[in-house]
């Protein structure tokens, strides 16, 4: 039996030794690959706070004390030090455990996490929270470095560190996100990484002065004494400047160290920021040597470190084929991503035209705002953004983009269903809150053939913003761009849809006409501003209407084309599927879409209730 396989409480951790400690993670590690090489998850990342992870657990109660993770690609290990071991032979699996902290899943995880930059902010509320209780236990913020890209972290910080609030930010700093990361934050921190540590001389004076009679008030008196020779001798951080008693750097593999630290960052009683500097991928050479690519990954040999291929071109691939081209014809094309060039296919963007590439890191937000003033001034920038990522820009597409009808084209990868990651980064809100800007106009290519022809008119051809959805993954059976919106003609009952959608929509016809149904298939490829034409003319032709959408209800297109049935006076049966009012929880997609009724069985299920329903 292993040490791991032994702990099952707090308690026996802290009954190890420190050479128990050592073997303990070095058994964290080992498990974490056996696991995430067969189901796939954030490795690099997890082997980088294993030390970290454990002094957390040693020094806080997880029960009582609450640690906030940031982003929460970094929560295998607590999770495993929390009794979930044996579930993780279904980690991501649909009604398996997450790949994030979730809070209905196990007391141990405080708040739930998938977007960055948003940890000191949840913890601040909980501290005050707990003063405002009269309540005891520790607040604790874990964020990495790479979400000091965004700026909800600075609005934390700032308010924290002036709140005089009982609070610990540790800052695990690893020198990148998914990417290494860039900007002015990040070559700051290097700077703190080089410099000669005072740490040791402040803890012994503050240990020599509680220790004495009078000891607190001289501490407090000799206090700005110190601040004004560390200023001018060694330099203050920027953290200090916000009111944070600043500890580190501090090696991030030294367990005794960190326990160390967070116990004496604990007693102080003030907010306390902890430099910890960690190594993503660490213990494992390839994850090492190549920390993006381990930071999100699919199955793989552990022996080689050797990933399967994949077996497809994805929709980011030609996206970023199809940049290049465009860049190659029009100076004025320029490529903003927010710390996902790998992810939405710019890597090739980025070589050719290094230029007019820009990464702002976790930063939505200001890529949006970045990218109004490059249209303004007359570039055509090309903002490739996450459709669950998006969202967080919401109020520049609407204010800064839309108030003044610029043209700028939104890339929104990741729209629709994206699997394990769940309902933090699934992307099925894009459609409610794309319409609401003012003039954006909404493509939704089926196929990767016609994300290039739309990309092209979107940047060359149209004024205005624009925003290109489309899918994770590859193409299904439709590969064609099709040039008429109806695909199969029929008399019995109107089916419309979108996207990629539409593969299971022409899959539900098929099944349909083997029934003796005749459906009609319309294939929207805009939904907005919309035509409605050929939605009516068909509706007038069949008297039953059925929209499949891969999104929620709130904002869907059915509801508009329902609505406009009616302003034209056309009596129909109506049916509608989509993901309702909830959020879609993680797993296979597949296997998502029939527990939501949005496979090829969960349509004919509701079109039989519309076919047996006379308007």
């Amino acid at each position: 039996m292993t040490l791991l396989n032994t702990i099952h409480s707090r308690e026996a951790l802290l009954q190890l030794t420190p050479e128990q400690q050592k073997q303990l993670c070095r058994e964290i590690r080992e498990f974490l690959l056996e696991h995430i090489s067969r189901t796939g998850g954030h490795l690099a990342s997890n082997l980088g706070v294993v030390e970290l992870t454990l002094a957390l657990h040693l020094v806080f109660d997880t029960a009582q004390d609450r640690i906030i993770f940031d982003v929460g690609h970094q929560a295998y290990v607590h999770k495993i030090l929390t009794g979930r071991q044996e579930q993780f032979r279904q980690l991501r699996t649909f009604g398996g455990i997450a790949g994030f902290p979730k809070p209905s899943e196990s007391v141990h995880d405080a708040f739930i996490a998938g977007h960055a930059s948003n940890a000191v902010s949840v913890a601040l509320g909980m501290a005050r929270a707990r003063t405002l209780q009269k309540q005891n236990y520790s607040v604790i913020a874990l964020l990495g470095d790479g979400a000091l890209t965004g700026g909800l972290a600075y609005e934390g910080l700032n308010d924290a560190g002036a709140s005089g609030e009982p609070l610990i930010v540790i800052l695990n700093d690893n020198g990148m996100s998914i990417t290494p990361n860039v900007g002015g934050i990040s070559r700051h921190l290097k700077l703190i990484r080089t410099k000669p540590g005072y740490l040791g001389v402040k803890m012994a004076y503050r240990k020599f002065t509680r220790a004495i009679p009078g000891g607190n008030a001289l501490y407090r008196s000799t206090h700005r004494l110190k601040a004004f020779l560390k200023r001018h001798l060694i330099g203050i951080t920027l953290f200090e400047d916000m009111g944070f008693n600043y500890i580190g750097p501090v090696d991030g593999s030294n367990v005794r160290r960190l326990t160390e630290l967070l116990r004496y960052a604990r007693e102080m009683q003030e907010p306390v920021l902890l430099h910890v500097i960690t190594k993503k991928g660490s213990g494992y050479g390839p994850a090492e040597e190549k920390p993006d690519q381990f930071h999100g990954v699919g199955a793989f040999d552990t022996a080689s470190g050797a990933t399967q291929p994949s077996k497809s071109v994805t929709f980011s691939a030609t996206f970023g084929n199809t940049m290049q081209e465009l860049a190659a014809e029009d100076p004025r094309i320029c490529a903003i991503t927010a710390a996902m060039k790998p992810g939405t296919g710019l890597d090739g963007f980025a070589a050719a035209y290094p230029d007019r590439f820009f990464d702002v890191g976790i930063a939505e937000g200001h890529a949006v705002a970045m990218a109004a003033g490059l249209a303004k001034q007359g570039m055509i920038p090309v903002a490739a953004i996450y459709s669950t990522f998006l969202q967080r820009a919401f109020d520049m597409m609407l204010h800064d983009v839309g108030l003044l009808n610029l043209h700028v084209i939104f890339a929104v990868d990741r729209a629709g269903l994206v699997g394990e990651d769940g309902e933090t980064h699934h992307g099925v809100f894009d459609v409610g809150y794309l319409q609401q800007v003012p003039g954006m106009q909404i493509l939704c290519p089926a196929n990767q053939a016609e994300l290039r022809t739309m990309l092209r008119r979107a940047a060359l051809e149209m004024t205005g913003p624009v925003a290109i959805r489309y899918p994770r993954g590859g193409d299904g059976f439709l590969k064609s761009v099709c040039t008429e919106p109806c695909l199969r003609e029929g008399t019995d009952i109107t089916l419309v849809s979108y996207g990629t959608m539409i593969n299971t929509v022409l899959e539900a016809a098929v099944a349909l006409k083997q029934q003796g149904i005749h459906a009609e298939v319309v294939k929207l490829t805009q939904i907005k501003p919309l035509d409605m034409t050929p939605v009516l003319e068909s509706v007038r032709k069949t008297g039953k209407l059925f929209v499949a959408e891969e999104t929620v209800d709130a904002g869907c297109l059915a509801n508009q084309l329902f609505a406009r049935l009616e302003q034209e006076g056309i009596a129909a049966a109506v049916g509608k599927r989509n993901f309702g009012d909830s959020y879609v929880t993680h797993g296979a997609v597949a296997k998502l879409y029939e527990a939501t009724g949005m496979d090829c069985a969960g349509l004919l299920a509701g079109i039989r209730e519309v076919l047996d329903h006379e308007a």
